[in-house]
């Protein structure tokens, strides 16, 4: 059995309403449960919550919300993995463990089926590998970053690399924050995710977003409207 878990908790600050305020005309987390059930990889699609108006639209949009999410692991400092590995210990003395997870995150619109599909295969094809998520280059060579320090001072984090073409540096990668599949048990026994024990699923910048502040809210809405634009 596979399932799908999206963490969405009530009580987001910096965007009030984060995980159902509405997103190009539907609640955003629909974006996520929709590409679930659309990759046809899952038996079960379900929602973690502590909020009864985000389990409403999450049955609406065809997940499950089996249970109410523990108030204790709905707060700022609520770590993702603690809120899975309630979630499968759940469903583990309910139903029946099952063999691999995927975490979803509800602010995802970028997220397509094929790319749950294709990243999955990617899992079962290195059984050496406990988890697969996705990753995007940097737009700049992290080698050449800069800081900023009072009063206002500028230097280079690695100056070694001052003169070196932005060619010549390896490319660096970030995560996507959209989804994270992974081997139960690997969730069960608190594995590091970002380790040797992953393979890493490139994707396009076009199709990356993070959506933690209003104003990334509004780069994805532009991003999202411009990719809906050069589909059609």
């Amino acid at each position: 059995m596979n399932v799908a878990i999206i963490p969405a908790r009530g009580g987001s600050k910096r965007i009030p309403r984060k995980n159902i305020k509405l997103f190009h005309g539907k609640p955003i987390i629909a974006y996520s449960i929709e590409a679930a059930i659309s990759s046809g990889c899952f038996d079960k699609v379900i929602v973690s919550t502590d909020d009864e108006e985000i389990a409403d639209i999450a049955r609406q949009y065809g997940a499950q919300v089996p249970f109410v999410r523990p108030k204790h692991l709905a707060d700022d400092h609520s770590t993702t993995l603690a809120v899975i590995s309630h979630a499968l210990n759940w469903i583990t003395d309910n139903e029946e463990k099952p063999d691999f997870t995927c975490i979803i995150y509800a602010t995802a619109p970028f997220l397509l089926p094929e790319t749950i599909q294709q990243s999955f295969r990617l899992l079962n094809e290195n059984p050496d590998k406990a988890f697969c998520f996705g990753v995007t280059e940097y737009p700049s060579p992290i080698q050449r970053a800069l800081k900023i320090s009072p009063p206002g001072e500028v230097a280079m984090f690695q100056e070694e690399y001052l003169n070196s073409r932005s060619q010549d540096l390896e490319a660096a990668y970030h995560d996507v924050g959209q989804f994270y599949w992974g081997r139960t048990d690997a969730f069960l026994d608190d594995s590091i995710v970002f380790s040797k024990l992953s393979i890493p699923y490139i994707m396009p910048s076009h199709h990356v977003q993070d959506i933690d502040t209003p104003d990334d809210w509004l780069r994805a809405e532009m991003l999202y409207r411009i990719n809906r634009e050069l589909s059609d």
